[in-house]
């Protein structure tokens, strides 16, 4: 009768595919720079934080850290009170949510309008040309789009007026930039023509990514465009809506400053439609040169902006649980 002996398990050393016991370094050194990028531009500011609840005062000769934490005294929620105690805190507020709930529901159903009917188009360079003629809005400045307005609806040499005087259906001398019914619409026009093209890249970036054996077999069983969008596009579309619903819901405290003030270039006429949180913070600092109060403001928007987003979440998760963000 034959003993056989057991011998121990030994563990195996865990190698790559040279051998080297530093596979991960080259990714570790591709990952290093935005790593450091992110530590030093978004964490390390957040120390700043503190400037809010602050009198910060700067001393010739020292350095921030010194006159932040050694010549400023603590206040509290002092630096607040400028927003609610303003007069123009109920219209600016009122401004900035209200126009900020249109700009969400029209950043989803206008992109992913756009994305569908663009995904049907059969000459495939038509639609990269409408997908580019869509996008390239989004990368002009608002200092830009300013001039173009301007040269558009100038009272004296306006492009607008001036069609319409040498038609005869106006005078030729309407003032746009007091025209305050005029402005409520065209804000949000100007917010959908530069902001349509980035929304409308991302979902068609999903739609691309649909199986096409779905669409094929809806096409065997007779199921028409309309029929293949409602029950195969939109449906797979539902994760990236929520997505794009959520994070467009943590700025709705925020409001785009080039928008609200340059694009009508800061008329005093149209300053009930125009006051949001983000310009009234602006005009402040113009006036009265504090960083405290920039610092408070950005805070309880942030603040709110974070609440906001985790009630969008729960919302989303509530109604499809795939489409949430956490």
């Amino acid at each position: 009768m034959s003993t056989t002996t057991l011998k121990p398990k030994q563990k195996k050393k865990t190698q790559g595919t040279n051998g080297s016991s530093f596979d991960n370094l080259e990714i570790f050194l591709l990952h290093l720079p935005t790593t450091i990028w992110y530590l030093i531009f978004c964490y390390a500011p957040m120390f700043g934080v503190v400037i809010a609840f602050k009198n910060y005062k700067v001393r010739p000769g020292k350095s921030f850290l010194w006159s932040l934490f050694k010549n400023s005294k603590w206040c509290g929620f002092d630096n607040f009170e400028f927003l609610f105690k303003s007069s123009y805190f109920e219209s600016m507020l009122r401004n900035t949510l209200a126009y900020n709930f249109i700009f969400i529901i029209l950043g989803v159903l206008v992109p992913v309008t756009l994305a569908i009917l663009i995904s049907q188009m059969y000459s495939r360079k038509m639609a990269k040309v409408c997908q580019t003629a869509m996008f390239l809005p989004h990368f002009l400045s608002w200092v830009v789009i300013s001039y173009f307005v301007y040269a558009f609806l100038a009272t004296d040499a306006g492009l607008v007026n001036n069609i319409g005087k040498s038609l005869g259906l106006t005078d030729g001398k309407h003032a746009w930039y007091a025209d305050k019914n005029f402005w409520k619409y065209f804000l949000v026009f100007l917010n959908q023509w530069k902001g349509m093209g980035y929304g409308m890249v991302v979902y068609l970036a999903t739609i691309s990514g649909i199986d096409n054996e779905m669409y094929e077999a809806a096409l065997i069983d007779g199921a028409t465009k309309w029929q293949q969008t409602k029950y195969i596009t939109i449906p797979c579309l539902r994760p990236i809506i929520g997505i794009m619903f959520i994070m467009a819901i943590g700025s709705i405290f925020r409001s785009d400053f080039g928008l609200f003030y340059q694009a009508p270039r800061n008329s005093g006429a149209l300053v009930d439609i125009t006051q949001t949180i983000d310009v009234y913070v602006y005009k402040a600092l113009l006036e009265r040169p504090n960083i405290n109060m920039s610092s408070a403001s950005s805070l309880l928007q942030s603040v709110c902006g974070c609440i906001t987003i985790v009630a969008a979440n729960l919302v989303v998760k509530k109604i499809d649980p795939d489409a949430g963000m956490f």
